[in-house]
């Protein structure tokens, strides 16, 4: 039987992309599944293909309306929402501001709302998509890669702080999905994601490998965990490099 048979989940962000593959992934599974998305058009079809909730709206306000969906019970909740914002240092505030709230504050605020019953029971799991940007960076994206280090972090914090009292966290930390938020990276999406990029049902069978495995990272491109590795043994080795495919990309951009 799967672990997650009749189990209460919600997922943000989920009309399309990495969400729609981790509800449809779920509702497959046996659990009973809420559909969140800002474009309520989008969570109404997603939820009605596999028999689940659509719970529209911001993602870091709509834990009490999944509960109720949920006969009261939210099991594991995937904080999957996001905002691919790109820009360097001279972004705009508001820009920086917007990916701080989606990126990370959804995350927080969603997890302070579900650890009272969690902490009561004794059990919980909280999966935030990160991104490979959390553990490494992304060229041309300052806002979207500082804060996806935040929310990394954040996860990491869950997990430590919580891990002894039955809190299961996972951190997913793709390279390319062929998602709409791919196709909105242009030629640095083009330079350094595209030719690895895997599809979202891919990403939802790392997690549900990670969760048998009661493994944090969830890495759907394996690769990334010699980068990462690379990154904190060899940091100018790995920054020398990464300035490289910036040197590149500007390149790309002048022709």
């Amino acid at each position: 039987m799967s672990t997650v048979q009749g189990a209460g989940v919600v997922v943000t962000g989920a009309g399309g992309g990495i969400g729609a593959a981790l509800a449809r992934r779920f509702a497959a599974e046996g659990a009973r599944v809420v559909v969140n998305d800002i474009d309520s058009g989008r969570a109404k079809e997603v939820a009605d293909e596999i028999g689940g909730h659509a719970v529209p709206g911001d993602a870091s306000q709509i834990v009490d309306e999944a509960r109720d969906a949920l006969d009261g019970v939210v099991d594991i909740y995937c904080a999957n929402a996001g905002l691919g914002s790109p820009g360097d240092a001279f972004a705009d505030e508001d820009i920086w501001a917007s990916a701080w709230d989606v990126n990370v504050m959804a995350h927080v605020r969603a997890s302070r709302a579900l650890l009272p019953d969690w902490l009561e029971r004794g059990s919980g799991r909280f999966v935030s998509t990160v991104s490979a940007a959390g553990l490494l960076t992304m060229i041309g994206a300052a806002p979207y890669s500082v804060t996806k280090h935040g929310v990394l972090a954040y996860a990491e914090w869950l997990s430590l702080t919580y891990r002894h009292r039955g809190i299961k966290v996972h951190a997913i930390c793709p390279q390319g999905v062929r998602t709409d938020m791919l196709a909105a990276t242009g030629s640095a999406g083009d330079l350094v994601l595209r030719p690895t990029a895997i599809e979202p049902e891919d990403v939802a069978e790392a997690l549900f490998d990670a969760m048998a495995a009661d493994r944090f990272l969830v890495l759907p491109h394996p690769e990334v965990a010699g980068y990462y590795q690379a990154r904190a043994t060899e940091p100018d080795r790995w920054l020398t490099n990464m300035n490289h495919l910036q040197q590149k990309w500007e390149e790309m951009r002048r022709r």
